[in-house]
């Protein structure tokens, strides 16, 4: 601060010395002129480091925070976490704690700002007397008041825009999970849709935002020229002369109060007003309602390290609640003891309670009454399966140490040897977000896997065996749950009736009440309505839930990635070198294109949108310059006046003052002035540029002049006198300031529109470019990287780059100025321009050259940030069952060192750029002060003053307007990353005009045919369907059997067109590709494998489109029997269905299939999570309200496809058989009938017995038929 009022003063004495009538010697004049030059060295140096430790603090401050939200995370209680979305975390830890970023760079001015402007009051005092108060008040008033009001504007709004940016981002969250069922649905347009609404409300809040920038940003330019000009105003109507020393100390005083006041003070207030709004944001969320730690109770140990008795679990008269709102308890008077080595089998209908029981036990769910007293060691294998990315041998150790033998083991009782033999790296193979490259039986299996590996004393097992085959759950059941974890406590939920003889102890749960408990041979004795659920078990033998999603996929994807024998171990430790590699994002390289900027300036808008804008930025820049020029020439003829006002009292002659005469200037020091005499003079003062005047004739100079010799000089320069009047140059400037102002508004207010017209065109192609995208796309890119793009970002897009462009372009308006004019006043100092000019390019290209490249590795290393915290959300309940919490904080903290470091360097890199460009310039800035003191014949000290203040200005702005340009390209990264996903593949046929456009209503029969079908996800890859031929009359049940990596899940996305095909798939002799790919998908109905659920109402979510009337959805919502479980359609649906049972949500999407009512049904292993009755309750309502609609279901129990008309079988991507169920069987060595023997002896004859008497019944309504017709020709 002090080296800033310092340089005013210094530049006042440098000027004194060449003002006429000076006593100053030339070694003071030397001294002050040294000392001016180090004491901007000294600024230098002092600014560039509190830069690098102020930003270097913000940096710890967003670390620490991002910490703390990740610890909160990780305590969340369950009913905290069902109403906190992925999409605020996301929006916390990226657009919220940046503010902390530049609040420190900025805060220290609200205490500086006073200070300075008391120093500075006093220095003008000195100057101008009473004046000095009228400017200062004049500059305070425009603003502090202003701008304080200005950034609580600026501050309500960041915290509306907030909310908007969460709402948008956790939409996107959803849109890119859920991206699947989006597409099979073809519900593209109404998301479409929600996003285009909550991104024009958000927008429109950013909009507002940036014109108040535009604003604040304008009272960058013309605070300093308007508090000059009314500090002139009122010094002159005060009755007192302007001369250039004053002028030229005032204007550095008031660019010392400008940055404080106009710039660095609006800054600290705008900067800690949207950083106390993140504070608060945060605040909300760390005040969020915590788990409670659950009370266990360790087991004793004994002398040799051995535990003596566990626990086991027990429950007295539990109660519990998820909410306290809740009108009925979730669980209710629950008394339950499962000793130690116990089998305990919990059934029951959809939504129970028998989750809820789980979580009790875990401590998710507090009892609100009783008592639960557990062991402190739990191993928890969740119903749906949670992995993160890494290898398939870090999702199962998931912390626990390495134990060859114990490993070995786990993997064979959760039978996955088969399955990591196909795998190219064994169980190193990369498993991706979610497991998405894995079948769903292989995530079941891992899943378990994990639990099982860790040595506990309390297993509990959400119903692990419904997402595999047969014959695969008996093994898990026999060889993992009863033969490995013999010895445990064991809390088995399970629909697989089959196996429940086998448990020690069997709850049934129904409406969170204990119906009944106790050994299987008491329950069958009993008359309650367990008898009638064991009367289906044979058929329940059948559990078969091949859940495939992408299985083929993966095994080709893995198997073309891979020449090592398949026989090879699978935990081979010799093969620890031979690790695959996670799909990296990919890292642009080399320097930023032209032709980005071109692109990102034609979203802003056309060639005469933009030809106005150019105009509007020279316009302006030419009232501000306009403005300038005038105070300059206007103090000059005040000094000048003064001048030959004394030269006529001398005469005794009087003078009067007229508009203008071109009577020449006689040249002698006495001579008598005309009553129109006059003179032009230079122009000097900041950012201004001055010109040769039309009366110069500079041959004829007189070779030597004094410093400050006006009779000399001006008998020397000018033959054309001309001089206005004090009254007619304040009318002058004062249109001039009005001009500066208003021009000044319009082009920034100009400047952001164009720039928010670019920002919503890149979201929006984006977003369009994101919804058209191939499945491959979403499976190779986890969700984490692609809300990167979404909210970062489109953050910097937003609200940064505009910002730093308008400033580059103003800089360098002025710079251009700036140079003009020095080389006016001394052309021996374009030598020393051309000097630096190649140093500042030099510079310039090295930093560019890093600084691309580390902002781009900066941006790759913050994906995995928020992929991680997405992930441990997602899985919170195993996490904190595993105990895995510290694991995964250091693994947190990992990912946010690595791109801490690529931060640090950022800003490193940045302020020793701009250290370096101030260095050079202020080599410029002595060149031009010593060129004055050594050449100093014939200097005026306006132009001593023009030029060395103009060159001081340079010197700060110079290096701030490169450096900004440098963060312009940085900045830029974010829309060349945003321009990447704009050209990813593509599905083809979106809404294509070359596409056919199918009749209302098509398909009107439902047949289907595959001809020479054969399908591959990429191009690369091998085909997962070869050459199936097979068709399908109308209103067929067909079912779809096979073993994992069957293929049937890929038959699906070949039907709805998700992958590359050949060949041809007809519906009603219709080739779907040749039909639109909306209209396709929009015609076929779909039961997904996973059920999924976003955030909206009930009503949108089974009619988004609000096609139906509410009866129809009510009557859809009665066949599935939820009519009673929700309270109207505006019900609210929490992100993915958190608030309803996995059963409940997969009747939701039977629900939705009863209200399209399409002639083609295709049910994706949808009953997999579903207790029995509530499967035949679904397979009773799918027979009733689709008998003449084409039904394909992917079978999961092999009961529900025994009564179809025909069951494709699948083996390796082709069809093996196909026929009717009772047919197939015929065949002893075929695929379908060993199969069935799998079951079990007596549930392979029931089986029989009902494909036998579908049989006959489809040939007795054939013969029927037949006669009919018979009898019509007859």
């Amino acid at each position: 601060m002090g080296s800033r009022i310092a340089q005013p003063l210094l530049l006042g004495k440098v000027i004194e010395y060449f003002t006429p009538n000076s006593t100053m010697t030339i070694e003071e004049a030397y001294m002050y002129g040294a000392g001016m030059i180090v004491n901007v060295y000294l600024m230098v140096i002092m600014d560039h480091h509190y830069n690098l430790s102020a930003a270097a603090v913000g940096m710890r401050i967003r670390i620490a925070c991002c910490s703390l939200i990740y610890r909160k995370v990780l305590k969340l209680s369950m009913v905290s976490s069902g109403k906190t979305t992925t999409g605020w975390l996301v929006n916390l830890l990226s657009n919220d704690v940046n503010r902390f970023d530049m609040v420190t760079l900025f805060l220290h001015f609200i205490w500086i700002a006073p200070l300075q402007v008391l120093l500075v009051t006093y220095f003008l005092w000195q100057y101008v007397g009473v004046a000095a108060f009228i400017g200062v008040a004049f500059i305070f008033l425009q603003t502090i008041p202003v701008q304080s009001y200005m950034s609580k504007l600026t501050s309500d709004l960041r915290e509306k825009i907030a909310v908007k940016t969460d709402e948008r981002v956790r939409l996107m969250n959803e849109i890119i999970c859920g991206i699947q069922v989006i597409k099979m649905y073809a519900w593209e347009k109404p998301f479409a849709n929600m996003v285009a609404l909550v991104r024009r409300s958000e927008i429109d809040l950013v909009r507002s935002t940036s014109y108040l920038r535009g604003v604040y940003m304008s009272f960058m330019v013309f605070t300093e020229r308007t508090s000059l000009f009314v500090t002139l105003i009122a010094y002159v109507l005060l009755g007192n002369t302007i001369s250039s020393d004053k002028v030229y100390s005032m204007a550095q005083f008031y660019n010392v109060l400008n940055l404080s006041l106009a710039i660095f003070y609006p800054m600290a207030l705008s900067t800690g007003a949207e950083a106390m709004v993140s504070v608060d944001r945060i605040q909300e969320f760390l005040m969020q309602e915590e788990i409670t730690p659950r009370k266990a109770i360790p087991s004793t140990v004994t002398q040799n390290g051995m535990k003596s008795c566990s626990l086991g679990v027990t429950i007295k008269n539990g109660c519990a609640k998820w909410s306290p709102s809740d009108a009925q308890p979730t669980l209710s008077d629950i008394c339950l003891h499962v000793k130690p080595g116990a089998l305990c089998a919990i059934i029951g209908p959809v939504g129970s309670g028998k989750s809820s029981l789980l979580q009790a036990v875990l401590g998710e769910l507090p009892l609100e009454t009783g008592s639960l007293l557990v062991d402190s060691d739990i191993s928890y294998a969740s119903q749906e399966p949670w992995l993160f990315v890494g290898s398939v041998r870090q999702n199962i150790l998931f912390g626990q140490p390495y134990e060859k033998k114990r490993y070995q083991e786990v993997v064979r009782v959760c039978a996955l040897e088969r399955d990591l033999q196909l795998f190219p790296y064994g169980d190193k193979t990369i498993v991706g977000e979610r497991g998405v490259s894995l079948s769903g039986g292989q995530r079941a299996r891992i899943n378990l896997a994990r639990a099982v590996y860790r040595e506990s004393d309390v297993y509990l097992l959400d119903d692990p065996l419904s997402a595999v085959d047969t014959h695969v759950g008996k093994h898990l059941f026999e060889e993992c749950i009863t033969s490995y974890l013999r010895g445990k406590a064991r809390i088995l939920v399970t629909h697989q009736l089959q196996h429940i003889k086998y448990a020690d102890h069997i709850v049934i749960l129904n409406n969170g009440l204990i119906e009944v408990q106790g050994t299987y041979t008491e329950l069958t004795a009993s008359n309650i309505n367990f008898a009638a659920l064991l009367n289906s078990e044979p058929a329940e033998e059948n559990t078969e839930k091949a859940t495939l999603q992408n299985l083929s996929r993966q095994t080709s994807h893995m198997s073309r990635q891979t020449s090592h024998d398949s026989t090879q171990s699978i935990v081979d430790e010799e093969n620890e070198d031979n690790e695959p590699d996670e799909n990296t994002e990919l890292l642009a390289t080399g320097s930023m294109k032209m032709s980005l900027y071109a692109k990102y300036f034609k979203m802003g808008g056309g060639a005469c949108l933009l030809l106005m804008l150019v105009l509007s930025l020279i316009i302006g820049q030419s009232a501000s310059s306009g403005s300038d020029y005038w105070v300059t020439f206007w103090t000059n003829q005040e000094q000048l006046r003064k001048h030959y006002a004394n030269m006529n009292t001398l005469e005794d002659q009087p003078m009067n003052v007229l508009a203008w005469n071109t009577t020449p200037f006689p040249g002698a020091k006495n001579t008598e002035l005309d009553n129109s005499s006059g003179i032009n003079v230079y122009n000097s003062l900041t950012n201004m540029s001055s010109v040769p005047l039309p009366g110069d004739n500079q041959d004829t100079m007189s070779p030597l002049c004094s410093p400050g010799d006006l009779t000399c000089i001006s008998r020397r320069n000018y033959t054309s006198p001309v001089l206005f009047s004090t009254e007619v140059s304040l009318y002058i400037y004062s249109g001039c300031i009005v001009a500066c102002v208003l021009l000044t508004l319009l082009r920034s207010i100009f400047f952001f529109k164009v720039c928010m017209n670019a920002s919503i065109g890149l979201h929006d192609t984006m977003f369009r470019s994101i919804l058209q995208g191939t499945m491959r796309f979403f499976d190779t890119n986890p969700s984490g990287r692609v809300l990167n793009r979404f909210s970062k970002d489109m953050g910097a897009i937003d609200e940064q780059l505009p910002i730093l462009m308008l400033e580059v372009i103003q800089i360098f308006l002025v710079m251009s100025g700036i140079l003009t004019m020095v080389s006016i006043v001394n052309y021996m100092l374009i030598i020393p321009m051309l000097c630096v000019a190649p140093l500042y390019y030099k510079i310039r290209s090295i930093y560019l050259c890093t600084a691309q490249d580390i902002k781009r590795l900066e941006g790759v290393t913050r994906s995995p940030v928020f992929s991680h915290v997405s992930a441990s959300f997602n899985g919170l309940t195993t996490i904190r069952a595993s105990g895995a919490q510290e694991m995964l904080r250091k693994e947190f903290d990992s990912h946010q060192d690595l791109h801490t470091s690529a931060w640090y360097l950022t800003i490193a890199a940045t302020i020793a750029f701009g250290f370096w460009l101030d260095c050079i310039s202020n080599v410029f800035v002595g060149c031009v002060t010593l060129s004055f003191l050594v050449f100093e014949e014939g200097m005026l000290g306006a132009d001593v003053g023009l030029a060395i203040s103009q060159s001081l200005i340079l010197s700060g702005m110079l290096q701030y307007g490169i450096r900004q340009t440098a963060e312009v390209v940085n900045q830029m990264t974010a829309v060349e990353r945003v321009l990447e996903y704009t050209k990813i593949d593509k599905e083809q046929g979106i809404n294509s005009e070359s596409e056919k456009k199918v009749p209302v209503t098509w398909p009107s029969k439902g047949a289907i045919q595959f001809d020479h079908t054969s399908m591959s996800y990429s191009n690369s890859d091998p085909p997962v369907l070869r050459d199936l031929n097979f068709v399908i009359e109308p209103a067929q049940k067909v079912g779809i059997v096979g073993r994992t990596g069957a293929g049937k899940s890929s038959l699906i996305s070949a039907l709805f067109r998700l992958a590359k095909l050949e060949g041809s798939i007809k519906i009603d002799q219709v080739d779907t590709q040749t039909v639109r790919l909306h209209d396709l998908r929009s015609r076929i109905s779909i039961i997904p494998q996973e059920p999924v659920l976003f955030s909206a109402s009930l009503r949108d979510n089974l009619d988004p489109f609000n096609n139906y009337q509410d009866d129809t959805l009510w009557n859809a919502l009665e066949e599935v029997e939820l009519k009673d479980s929700v309270e109207s359609l505006s019900h609210k649906v929490n992100a993915g269905g958190t608030n309803f049972s996995a059963g409940q949500r997969q009747l939701v999407c039977l629900a939705r299939a009863i209200v399209r009512n399409s002639k083609v049904l295709v049910l994706d292993e949808a009953t997999a999570n579903v207790d029995p009755q509530t499967d035949t309750l679904i397979q009773g309502t799918i027979r009733r309200k689709f008998a003449d609609c084409t039904v394909l279901t992917i079978a999961h129990r092999l009961n529900t496809v025994m009564d179809s008309d025909k069951v494709l079988v699948m083996d390796a991507g082709t069809m093996v058989e196909f026929g009717h169920p009772y047919e197939l069987l015929q065949n002893q060595g075929g695929y379908f009938y060993n199969m069935v023997q799998e079951t079990g002896k007596s549930t392979a004859e029931q089986l029989y017995q009902i494909a036998q008497q579908a049989y006959t019944q489809d040939v007795s309504i054939e013969d029927s038929d037949k006669n009919q017709e018979s009898q019509k020709q007859s």
